[in-house]
């Protein structure tokens, strides 16, 4: 896995992960978690530290029940980063994600935006993580001003289902629309992967838990 941004969980099983980015407001966290654990499906978190920092509870929150990762402290670019900046990017969101939450992130990572090469998934391998990308980006972020509907994020998702699908949402709100559609599309989302055969799973899946 070194190298490498993974887009799949690389199974031929009928396994889908869905990973939730954390990284502004925590508009959705609250009906994320509830759907989860009302249909007894997990899911996977990524967390800025500024995330972190700016709403603990809720971060205690999904890591009590989940498995969180690192996205860096600030969510920069980090392509436009120098070697030295990535690490204090990622070692300052780790440590206060582990301050909060009590989890350690590591393995997991995600690059923001998903601006990667092959430099910055050098220096994240180095410092002990696996970055995830995506399968499917199912948009909801741009939210109804940006021409989504909680429709168009689950046609996203079954349109992308394959073995190993890893879905991209995110727990907070437009900024100016206010809408929460990943949220909202969620229960939708987990009746149509199931009507087509699919279980869910964390990315722990993948390469075990963290050491």
């Amino acid at each position: 896995m070194l190298g490498r941004d993974l887009t799949t969980l690389g199974t031929e099983r009928k396994l889908v992960a869905l990973t939730f980015d954390a990284g502004s407001g925590n508009d959705a966290v609250a009906s994320i978690l509830r759907t989860l654990e009302a249909q007894h499906v997990p899911g996977s978190f990524f967390l800025t530290g500024q995330f972190v920092d700016d709403f603990p509870s809720s971060a205690r929150a999904i890591a009590a029940r989940y498995p969180v990762g690192n996205h860096t402290y600030r969510h920069p670019d980090l392509t436009t980063l120098s070697s030295s900046s990535i690490r204090s990017e990622l070692r300052t969101a780790a440590a206060r994600i582990k301050a909060v939450t009590g989890q350690d992130p590591r393995p997991w990572f995600r690059f923001p935006f998903g601006a990667v090469d092959a430099r910055t998934i050098s220096v994240v391998n180095a410092e002990c993580y696996v970055p995830f990308r995506w399968t499917v980006d199912t948009l909801g972020w741009k939210g109804t001003s940006g021409g989504q509907s909680v429709t168009s994020v689950v046609s996203r998702v079954v349109a992308a289902a394959q073995p190993g699908e890893i879905v991209l949402m995110h727990v907070g709100a437009h900024p100016t629309d206010h809408s929460t559609l990943d949220a909202d599309a969620l229960p939708r989302v987990i009746s149509a992967l199931r009507a087509r055969g699919y279980t869910f799973t964390t990315l722990a899946a993948v390469i075990g838990p963290a050491p």
